[in-house]
């Protein structure tokens, strides 16, 4: 990482302006930044993203250290009367404004869509919150757990495992992150086009309902409904990864001919003329079934062997990515999806790597996650040259 190579990526020249905490906000002007973007974080040290483990500095957390790269961060207290009035001059300078601030403290700041426009007409404002601002859930407090639950993402797992789980990561934050960068991109792209400025509302869930109905919807498409709701595949008791001699792997024949050739490679003989793998596609019927042969069967080979013969046969495959050692894997370090670099205060760190490539405007990682207002003065004096 060097603070001092210019940024050169897609979105070279846009000013974002990230007054978000925790991880949704944060997360997407991240990635934005990643793409070019020059992003200016104005924060409280006291920033639930700071808040846990740390090596070196309070505040360095891990979560910290993967959303907060390429970033400036500047400390305002946005209740001081003079620090507002700076955090409001920034913004007049900004392209974008990402926020996760509940509508009733932006109004109190001084900060809500109606003023900032009234000085910045020109921004893209890209307001997140839990829920939608025009429903009676308008103002309630939401986290990860509440957003599973109320986009059916727990009845999901419940009807697939027996258990009303939450899923072991923070997908309503992390896509709903996604949703706002397509949604400023596209609202950039229509001001590059009309010169207009726009508000953005992401309400998390009715950003995850979306994302979870595509498929799951399934027989309620139709009116009346014709099947029940739910993925087969999805929702099936058999949808796991299989044991290998020596692990884990992903291993899904999806037609008659990967079963065949699976069992084949298995030394199972008997179930290749099994009457569930030669007709012209599987049953939803069978599918579970099938799960308990695949599990009977997979620990025929190891890994490595599964992987040259699903590759021989086309069959769906992939081992299980342990984490602990994610930092080992082939094809993460062959992606640097993964990378080791030296922090300026936190020293030797993993940070994760840019997913995407572009060919001619490849993003980068340019500056570490900062400390808490370490760039206030530089970013300050900017404002008061410009």
């Amino acid at each position: 990482m060097d603070e001092q190579n210019t940024a050169t990526g897609p979105l070279h020249g846009v000013r974002v302006i990230d007054l978000s905490t925790v991880v949704m906000g944060p997360y997407a002007a991240q990635i934005l930044g990643d793409l070019g973007a020059d992003v200016i974080k104005i924060e409280s040290p006291a920033d639930t993203v700071r808040v846990g483990q740390y090596r070196t500095t309070p505040g360095m957390t891990p979560l910290n250290l993967n959303v907060n790269r390429n970033k400036r961060s500047v400390a305002l207290n946005l209740k001081d009367a003079g620090e507002r009035e700076q955090a409001l001059a920034l913004i007049d300078t900004a392209d974008v404004l990402i926020t996760n601030m509940r509508p009733g403290a932006l109004a109190r700041l001084g900060l809500d869509y109606a003023e900032v426009a009234s000085r910045n007409p020109g921004l893209i404002y890209a307001h997140a919150q839990g829920f939608r601002s025009d429903s009676d859930r308008a103002g309630n407090a939401a986290y990860d757990e509440t957003v599973q639950a109320a986009s059916g993402l727990v009845d999901i797992a419940n009807r697939a495992i027996g258990k009303p789980v939450y899923l072991p990561t923070i997908l309503g934050d992390k896509v709903s992150s996604l949703t706002i960068v397509y949604t400023v991109l596209a609202a950039l792209h229509h001001r590059d086009r009309t010169g207009e400025g726009q508000q953005i509302e992401i309400p998390m869930t009715d950003t995850l309902i979306a994302f979870n109905l595509v498929e799951h919807l399934a027989g309620h498409v139709f009116e009346p409904a014709q099947g029940p709701t739910g993925f087969p595949l999805s929702m099936s008791q058999g949808h796991r990864a299989a044991p290998t001699k020596d692990g884990l792997a992903c291993v899904i024949p999806y037609n008659p001919q990967n079963f065949r050739d699976f069992f084949a490679a298995a030394g199972r003989g008997d179930l290749v003329e099994d009457p569930r793998v030669n007709g012209e596609a599987i049953d939803n019927a069978d599918v579970d079934a099938l799960a308990e042969l695949i599990d009977e069967c997979a620990p025929a080979l190891t890994t490595a062997e599964w992987a040259e013969v699903c590759a021989k046969h086309s069959i769906p495959f992939a081992p299980v990515l342990e984490l602990d050692r994610a930092h080992e894997d082939p094809y993460v370090q062959d992606g640097h999806l993964l990378d080791t670099v030296e922090h300026p205060t936190e020293g030797t760190i993993r940070t994760v790597g840019i997913p995407v490539r572009f060919s001619a405007t490849p993003g980068s990682i340019r500056r570490p996650a900062p400390v808490a207002g370490q760039d206030t003065a530089e970013v300050l004096a900017e404002l008061a040259n410009r």
